[in-house]
C-alpha cells in the first residue's frame, strides 16, 4: 500500500484549533491554514467546490491569487469583489472537465468528493505544488450529514489516491468531537518525490 509509513491516527478528542464547519460558512479550516505556507508566495490558487468562499477570502487575504469555483452562483456572488479573488461557476460534477489544460501552484478542496474527478484534480496541481485535501469519510453517518457512501471517503482512501509521483507531508483521519462532531480525512501533499519541504507546527 503506498505511503504506509505515514501514520493515520484517529483524531484526538477535543483537538484545539479543529473544526468541520458546514460548507463554504465560517472559519477557514485549521488544516488549510497550517499548510498553507507551503504554497509559493504569490502564488495562483484553485479553491475548488468553494461555497461561500471561507478559504478564498482568507488565502486572497493573505496575498495568493485566488480562483474561486462553484456550481451555486449565490454563494459565488457573495465572493464578489472581493480583492485577489476571480469567480467562476461550473458544474463540476456533470458536463466536460472546466479546467482542461490548466494547473495551479496549490488546489484546495475542503467538504467535497467527487471520486469521477480525483484523478483530474491531481492534474491541476503543477510540479512541485501542494493539494489540500479534508473532507468526510465513513462513519459520519452517525452524526448526521452527509451519510451517502458516495460522498465519505473509505478509511486511508487519500493515501491511496494520492500515491505514485507525489510526496505526503500530513495524514490525519478519525472523528473530531464538539459541538459538530465527524468523520474526516485530510491530506497535504506535494506534487513530485522527494520534494524536501519544512513541516509546518500544528496549531
Amino acid at each position: 500500500m503506498p505511503h504506509d509509513n505515514v501514520p493515520a491516527n484517529p483524531l484526538p478528542p477535543g483537538r484545539p484549533g479543529i473544526a468541520v464547519t458546514p460548507h463554504g460558512g465560517g472559519p477557514p479550516s485549521a488544516w488549510v491554514q497550517r499548510f498553507a505556507p507551503l504554497i509559493r508566495s504569490r502564488g495562483d490558487v484553485l479553491d475548488f467546490a468553494c461555497g461561500a468562499g471561507r478559504h478564498a477570502r482568507w488565502l486572497a487575504a493573505h496575498g495568493w491569487r485566488v480562483e474561486a469555483v462553484d456550481r451555486d452562483a449565490e454563494s459565488l456572488g457573495a465572493l464578489a469583489g472581493v480583492p485577489g479573488v476571480q469567480v467562476r461557476q461550473a458544474e463540476l460534477g456533470q458536463g466536460a472537465w472546466p479546467y482542461r489544460g490548466r494547473q495551479f501552484d496549490a488546489v484546495v478542496v475542503t467538504n467535497y468528493l467527487f471520486r469521477a474527478h480525483f484523478e483530474l484534480l491531481l492534474e491541476l496541481v503543477t510540479p512541485g505544488g501542494v493539494l489540500i485535501y479534508e473532507t468526510f469519510m465513513a462513519g459520519n453517518e452517525r452524526f448526521g450529514k452527509p451519510s451517502n457512501p458516495a460522498f465519505l471517503l473509505a478509511p486511508n482512501e487519500l493515501l491511496r489516491r494520492v500515491h505514485d509521483g507525489w510526496t505526503v507531508v500530513a495524514f490525519e483521519q478519525g472523528v473530531i468531537a464538539g459541538e459538530r462532531p465527524a468523520a474526516i480525512q485530510r491530506i497535504c501533499a506535494l506534487k513530485g518525490v522527494g520534494v524536501q519541504f519544512t513541516l509546518p507546527p500544528a496549531a
